[in-house]
């Protein structure tokens, strides 16, 4: 395995970056609204740091980087937000804890069958409307986060951004089904933890709120049921148009793009296909993936050369344990994307393996690596990537779409002192603890 040694200067643009993403919500709020404003820090960060690479003659990790991981991502985030913008659960829901909690558990199944972001798209708005009458409602979002955007979608490569990339590495599509404890024990702590919280602000809601809200209830009933059909296709071309199953397609070539290319029709049809009444009814707009595309373009160029440092220092760090993967793998999910963190921590356990086989007693090879520690990389980045609110692209969909309707957000800092580091961090402590060592 090759590694290109970058300077520690050359992580410096990337550290800005989650500077700006954590600082200027708080210092310069009016700014920070604009979508136009993030482009332009992202611009401003990114276009340096790209022309540095160049001057580094690091053309071939730029070009990878904006072509074959961004622009796919942006893609397959794109198609699920618009396909799942035209399905509209009509109805308003008793917002009881019993309610909130079914509307959590069915999340945490269908995050793993139709991927974290669709899942989440599908879900937050119903969920929104069926607590619109609620004052406290903040830690609904929140757990929503947690479980449907992150920690439900461990159990299949549709589920989260990591395990796709895994799986076209050589990784079974069904050997995921083998981390179905880790799934089960994570989720259902946090359930039960947010079903007690939940029960503890419902019973501070107002009485006339609550009376409003039952006066309110009307059964879901779904629309747009077409865009099931594209949700459908969608699916099955991240699952099977690769170079797994179809021969004339090569990874990091143009012909890489008949998935991208497949999913980009879905996503049209869907915009032919759905009832404009839908989408209103559905308070459809384009500001929270254009918030993402905007944040994530400078997010994947100034991480490049940081994911380049650490795969040329990673060794000296002492990885040899699963303990050691799982935390540094999640440490970094929590703060870049976990989809590079995870190609990253694969491509150095393989390299590990060649380089020093002795330190490696795992018969059982998967994909290339050793079975124990693919199973801490892929747990770690899954879970992990619903520490910050840029550890997953659906965390910032789902806080800008919360926003939007007026519910009261943490700011980057408080989401973790208040939400990750005390609630989410223990709990994947007691996962690595009971089943990862």
């Amino acid at each position: 395995m090759e590694f290109i040694d970058i300077p520690i200067y050359g992580n410096v643009p990337f550290i800005l970056m989650l500077l700006a993403i954590a600082i200027l919500p708080l210092a310069t709020p009016h700014f920070w609204e604009s979508n136009k404003n993030k482009l332009l820090v992202s611009l401003v960060l990114g276009i340096p740091t790209a022309i540095w690479m160049l001057v580094k003659n690091l053309s071939d990790a730029l070009v990878h980087s904006i072509f074959f991981d961004y622009v796919p991502f942006i893609i397959l985030l794109g198609a699920l937000f618009v396909i799942s913008g035209g399905i509209y659960l009509d109805g308003d829901l008793e917002a009881k804890p019993k309610v909130n909690l079914l509307f959590l558990i069915i999340g945490s199944v269908l995050a793993s069958l139709m991927g974290t972001t669709g899942a989440a798209m599908l879900l937050i708005r119903p969920l929104l409307k069926t607590n619109f009458r609620r004052k406290h409602k903040t830690h609904i979002v929140l757990f929503f986060i947690a479980i449907v955007a992150n920690c439900g979608g461990l159990l299949t490569p549709l589920g989260d951004p990591p395990l796709f990339i895994l799986y076209l590495r050589g990784v079974p599509f069904f050997w995921f089904l083998n981390l179905v404890k880790e799934w089960f024990i994570c989720n259902a702590i946090l359930l039960t933890v947010f079903y007690f919280i939940e029960r503890h602000y419902y019973k501070k809601e107002a009485k006339e709120d609550l009376i409003l809200d039952l006066k309110e209830y009307k059964p879901l009933r779904i629309k747009g049921t077409v865009n099931i059909l594209f949700l459908i296709g969608v699916v099955l071309s991240v699952a099977f148009i690769n170079p797994l199953y179809f021969s004339f397609i090569h990874s990091h070539h143009i012909s890489s793009y008949t998935r991208e290319i497949v999913i980009i029709i879905m996503a049209i049809l869907s915009l032919v296909f759905t009832k404009k009444e839908v989408r209103e009814a559905n308070r459809f707009n384009w500001h929270p993936i254009e918030e993402v595309a905007y944040l994530f373009f400078g997010i994947f160029i100034t991480m490049t050369p940081a994911l380049l440092f650490l795969e040329t220092h990673a060794r000296d760090f002492g990885f040899t344990t699963i303990q050691a993967f799982y935390y540094a793998s999640g440490a970094l999910s929590s703060f870049l994307d976990n989809t590079p963190t995870a190609v990253t921590f694969y491509s150095l356990a393989k390299g590990l393996v060649t380089q020093q086989p002795h330190l490696f007693n795992d018969p059982v090879i998967v994909g290339g690596i050793p079975e124990h520690l693919l199973e801490g990389i892929a747990t770690a980045c899954v879970f992990f990537g619903s520490m910050t609110y840029i550890g997953n692209g659906p965390n910032f969909m789902v806080k800008a779409i919360a926003e939007y309707e007026k519910v009261p957000m943490p700011h980057f800092f408080e989401y973790m002192y208040k939400f990750s580091l005390v609630i989410l961090l223990p709990v994947f402590i007691i996962v690595q603890l009971l089943l990862i060592h």
